[in-house]
Order: C-alpha cells, then sequence, then structure tokens
C-alpha cells in the first residue's frame, strides 16, 4: 500500500489493508465477499481479488415537516439518504484505491438503525476489490477504481459480451403521501376504483430517483445501465412517508469496433 494519508479512513482499517494481497504486498492474503463461484468467474474474466473493502458512514438525518394533505418530496431527507450513501461509498472506494486496486465488484448498499440512536443510521458500502491481470484501463473517467453490484457470474458476462463497469450509479427520493380526506375515504367504500391520489405520488417519487440515477450515468459518460434495482423503504418515518432508491451500473463498450455476442453464445461460455 502507498504512503498516501488516506485520512477517512480509520488506523485499524489502515493496518487491515497493509496485510492484504496487492502489488506492494504480495505475501498478504486476500479477503472477498464473493461465493466460490463468483470468485472463480471474476479470475477468470481476468482480474485478481485482493481483498474486502468497506465505507461506514453514521448520518444524522435531519427532520421535515410535510403538509397533511400534500403529495411532495421531502428534500432536506432525500439530500440526507442521498448524501449519506455517497459518503459509504467514496471510503469504500478510498480503500480500493489504497490497495491499488482497479476497481470493486459485488458492492453491497445497506441502511441500518440502532436503538441508541432514533435519528440516526448507517449506511454501508462492502465489496471486493479487484485488478486486472491485463494491461487496459478499467478506471473511471477521474481515475477512480470502477465499482460495480453486479454478481460474479454477470461481472464475467458483461466483459465477454464486449462491455466494462465504470461505476454505481444511485437516485434517491424520499416522498409524502398525502392523506385522504374523510370525504374521499367514503366515495371509496365497497367500490372498485384507483387511488388516483397515491398512484400519482408513487409514480412522481419513482420517476425522481430513476432521472437522478440516469443523470449519474450521463455525467459518467457511460452507454447505459445494467442490473437496476428500484428499492422502497420507508425507515421508520411512518406509513406515508417512503424512501425510492434507484440503483444499477453505469456501462461502457470496451472498444469502439466492439461486437455483442448472440445469447445462445454467451449462454454456451457459461456452461
Amino acid at each position: 500500500m502507498a504512503d498516501t494519508n488516506y485520512k477517512d479512513l480509520p488506523q485499524h482499517a489502515l493496518e487491515r489493508l497493509q496485510g492484504l494481497r496487492n502489488a506492494n504486498h504480495p505475501g498478504g492474503v486476500f479477503t472477498s465477499d464473493l461465493s466460490v463461484n463468483e470468485f472463480l468467474l471474476v479470475r477468470e474474466a481476468g482480474f485478481e481479488p485482493i481483498g474486502m473493502v468497506v465505507g461506514s458512514s453514521i448520518y444524522h438525518i435531519g427532520f421535515q415537516q410535510a403538509n397533511y394533505r400534500s403529495n411532495e418530496e421531502l428534500q432536506v431527507l432525500s439530500q440526507a439518504m442521498y448524501h449519506a450513501r455517497e459518503l459509504a461509498m467514496s471510503r469504500m472506494e478510498e480503500e480500493a484505491q489504497a490497495l491499488g486496486a482497479d476497481g470493486v465488484v459485488g458492492v453491497r448498499l445497506e441502511v441500518g438503525r440502532y436503538e441508541w440512536g432514533e435519528d440516526l443510521a448507517e449506511f454501508i458500502a462492502i465489496g471486493t476489490a479487484v485488478v486486472s491481470r491485463e494491461k487496459g484501463n478499467f478506471r473511471t473517467m477521474s481515475g477512480k477504481p470502477f465499482t460495480s453490484d453486479l454478481t460474479g457470474q454477470d461481472f464475467w458476462t458483461l466483459l465477454r459480451a464486449g462491455y466494462r463497469p465504470l461505476s454505481m450509479v444511485m437516485g434517491s427520493c424520499v416522498y409524502h403521501v398525502a392523506h385522504q380526506s374523510f370525504r374521499q375515504y367514503l366515495r371509496s367504500v365497497g367500490q372498485n376504483c384507483e387511488m388516483a391520489n397515491y398512484t400519482q405520488a408513487l409514480y412522481d417519487a419513482r420517476e425522481l430517483a430513476m432521472e437522478r440515477m440516469q443523470i449519474e450515468a450521463h455525467n459518467e459518460k457511460a452507454e447505459g445501465i445494467v442490473g437496476v434495482q428500484l428499492q422502497e423503504k420507508s425507515h421508520g418515518w411512518g406509513s406515508h412517508v417512503i424512501e425510492f432508491f434507484a440503483v444499477g451500473t453505469a456501462v461502457t463498450p470496451t472498444s469502439s469496433d466492439h461486437s455483442v455476442p448472440t445469447p445462445q453464445l454467451i449462454l454456451s461460455l457459461n456452461d
């Protein structure tokens, strides 16, 4: 590991990284949260796992009052959820950078709550740092290690298809869903009818999360996003406040003249 000063990393993290197998410490051991199949396929794709990398941020989430009968985004909460994840991701990337990794595969983003802090949440990013055995630039446009939440199998298939991961991209929207008035409730009792207020609220919130994820991919000069997940959670805010979180891996072709194998060929390569 280089002598660079990684100010966001605790001392014990630096000591752990010193013992991992990397260019500056070839006698170390690697760690990985990949399954056995994923580990073997990542190696088959030309990459060596060198260490599990972690980023964490315990974040105080502020308060924002919502209008009882209004569909609206709670921007204070949206910004908190996004920024806290970014802090965790950046610290995980910093560990990968310290190892001299080309990228991080199998990234998981988790949010945990603890009894000792009602308004606190821990945001954790975990993945396996890898280094390429072949010459070539697999880093992002800004020179950082790439990040991807693809499984080892999907990572292998992506590379075989002529694409490479650039970075995980994400978008968050915390939204307040308006309460029904008593009159609206009475009109719907015993009726088959769409609850237009709820439909519009959830539709808008999902679209905001998806749009923000796409903007990140556009900024990375990506061709597309694969493995997109759209998650919905309330995080204890109550039944009428929900977060929509969109996340995926932005990808780009490995060359300007690449050709994508047929699905039959990809299936045969997986066998």
